[in-house]
């Protein structure tokens, strides 16, 4: 089972306490922190599951949301959105655009974890 988690955050706390909860509990985790060259960096990683930021330098996770879903490689890739700003016309942009979870930082790791492992058990086989 692919057990590779993309990161795709510019804050380098952040990178750094989800990279060690999730190699912790047995992911290889890779990062990217440029907007513009997402998109490239998902398809030649191949993870099981992405983590996006919604506001990356470069271009916004939610562009990089749209692209990933037109890609018939990534379409179903499961996608965890993370954002700073937790307005609903926010979370309702993201489900528009294929989103397959939330979250609001700041999250516990605890809630990180569970959604990690909720969406790789409801993943498709690869």
């Amino acid at each position: 089972m692919n057990r590779k988690v993309l990161l795709i955050e510019d804050e380098p706390n952040i990178i750094e306490a989800i990279r060690f909860l999730l190699m912790r509990d047995g992911w290889e985790v890779e990062t990217h922190s440029d907007g513009s060259t997402a998109v490239q960096a998902v398809q030649k990683s191949g993870p099981a599951l992405v983590i996006l930021d919604m506001m990356l330098p470069g271009r916004s996770g939610m562009d990089i949301l749209r692209d990933l879903r037109e890609i018939s490689e990534t379409a179903n890739l499961p996608v965890l959105m993370l954002t700073a700003r937790g307005q609903s016309r926010d979370r309702d942009m993201a489900e528009r655009a294929g989103v397959s979870r939330f979250m609001t930082k700041p999250f516990s790791n605890a809630e990180v974890l569970d959604v990690v492992r909720d969406l790789l058990a409801q993943a498709p086989s690869q």
